[in-house]
């Protein structure tokens, strides 16, 4: 048996919103402690790894270890038509292998949505040791990453100790960005050696336009030339991080 309920629809919907940006379909792993996710996106470029703990439903009923897939558009187009004072309760019926979506408010509406053939694979958490650390305000990433998006498709990122830049150029123009340690989106700066790496921007920007409704602050971690890992603080011990595999430019 699995149900659960939210008060806020909006909790539920930044998170599924978050995790669509990579996958149209996600098989979670249900326990009576939560449910969890960890998968690939399909070109294996990117990889999401999620956890939303039984503190953070309303109420949270899972008797026993399942695995529960999900067409996520399919389910954010239900999720979408609650308001944000109205609450969303899911629960699943085996018998009928179908989840089944309330909402409650100005008035209840229940819909039946079929789950799809949930996939066996196991995603291992990637073994990187990373030398730099970068705490930001989620915001802060997102117009510096927005910055960048208007002259190039990439982005590089790189600190040397002291502060966090961020270089794009393009066919006609470059871009600069420059965070100094102990600026207003700079939080903190750990690094143990000079790192730059870069990314696709058409994904990283996704990434942090998602997540930045769960979160105010983002954990950044990278290495030379190596994936990085954006870590989207989250309320009730909850986990939603990202990797990225990096661009590797040709001198």
């Amino acid at each position: 048996m699995f149900a659960c309920k939210v008060a806020d629809s909006t909790l539920s919907k930044n998170v599924f919103t978050a995790i669509s940006t990579l996958v149209d379909e996600a098989t979670f792993d249900v326990t009576p402690n939560g449910i969890s996710l960890r998968t690939m996106d399909p070109s294996r470029v990117a990889m999401v790894d999620f956890v939303m703990p039984k503190a953070a439903f309303d109420e949270y009923n899972a008797t026993e270890i399942m695995k529960i897939s999900l067409n996520l558009s399919e389910l954010l187009k239900l999720l979408r038509r609650a308001g944000r004072d109205e609450s969303v309760e899911l629960s699943f019926d085996e018998k009928t292998a179908q989840l089944k979506v309330v909402v409650k408010g100005r008035y209840t509406r229940s819909f039946n949505m079929p789950t799809l053939e949930a996939t066996e694979e196991e995603v291992p958490t990637p073994n990187i040791a990373f030398n730099a650390k970068v705490t930001l305000t989620t915001e802060g990433l997102r117009q510096a990453l927005d910055d960048v998006a208007l002259v190039s498709d990439h982005v590089r990122i790189e600190t040397d100790g002291e502060r966090l830049l961020m270089n794009a150029k393009g066919d006609l123009m470059g871009a600069n960005i420059e965070m100094q340690k102990g600026s207003e989106s700079l939080l903190s700066l750990d690094v143990k050696e000079a790192s730059k790496s870069t990314f696709s921007l058409s994904y990283l920007t996704e990434i942090v336009k998602a997540a930045e409704a769960t979160s105010d602050v983002v954990i950044v971690e990278f290495s030379t030339d190596m994936p990085i890992r954006l870590d989207f603080k989250q309320q009730y011990e909850g986990k939603l991080v990202y990797y990225l595999a990096p661009r590797i430019e040709v001198e």
